[in-house]
């Protein structure tokens, strides 16, 4: 078992005033030669935007981008005519392809919005740009590993699709709970909130850990927890 342990306080910063950004790996103004993916999960950006702020229109392609609001609701718009509000318990895809531009604004004039960005490399270029979002039943993750997203070419039911061999997966923890995790491919395990120990490392909020080359893990919660599993091949 190989194991990559990173602290939530190691993750690169910026604060654009209207933006307060954390970037598990390099990002715009943040670069570390040593942080540059967790094999095929180029991104994972913990945002906070002000109200009444938000992303321009900017253009993408050839990603799998996948959002996830912690609280708060952020207003999407984009070039394929999608225009939706994405709320807490809902997680929204965009499969870039040969290219789209979007925005993503708080409309909100007092509250903030946190949400965490992920962006996955595809395994297959240059495909028409799709866009979905849905809501799941937060029951359903409770004390399971409930998959978010998953391949298109090996959908799990209920969940959203991407062009990679990729699983996103949320737990919610009971304190004192403990479960086993089985690896699809190498899994980037990151604590939104809560106490875990993930295959005896103990990660607190914010705090993540990489696993390659095991079949299973064993995932106990010493608090009441969320935690995300981003299941990615390796380069």
């Amino acid at each position: 078992m190989k194991k990559t342990i990173h602290k939530a306080n190691t993750r690169g910063y910026a604060n654009l005033g209207w933006l307060k950004a954390t970037h598990s790996f390099s990002f715009g103004r943040y670069y570390n030669p040593e942080r540059m993916s967790f094999g095929l999960l180029r991104v994972l950006n913990d945002d906070i935007v002000q109200s009444k702020m938000g992303f321009g229109t900017h253009p993408h392609d050839n990603m799998e981008i996948i959002t996830i609001p912690i609280y708060g609701a952020l207003s999407h718009k984009d070039s394929m005519g999608n225009k939706k509000a994405i709320n807490p318990g809902e997680v929204q895809v965009m499969s870039a392809g040969t290219g789209l531009t979007h925005s993503e604004f708080n409309d909100s004039p007092t509250e903030e919005v946190n949400t965490l960005q992920l962006w996955i490399m595809t395994e297959k270029q240059n495909v028409a740009p799709f866009y979905d979002q849905k809501k799941f039943d937060e029951a359903d993750r409770k004390n399971k590993f409930q998959t978010l997203v998953s391949p298109r070419t090996n959908q799990v039911e209920g969940s959203l699709p991407i062009y990679q061999q990729g699983y996103i997966s949320m737990i919610d923890l009971d304190e004192g709970f403990e479960t086993e995790y089985t690896l699809k491919n190498a899994a980037y395990f990151f604590l939104i909130d809560g106490e875990v120990e993930v295959a005896d490392e103990t990660l607190e909020n914010r705090d993540a850990l990489g696993i390659e080359n095991t079949e299973k893990v064993t995932v106990k919660a010493s608090k009441k927890s969320k935690l995300l599993v981003i299941d990615v091949p390796m380069m």
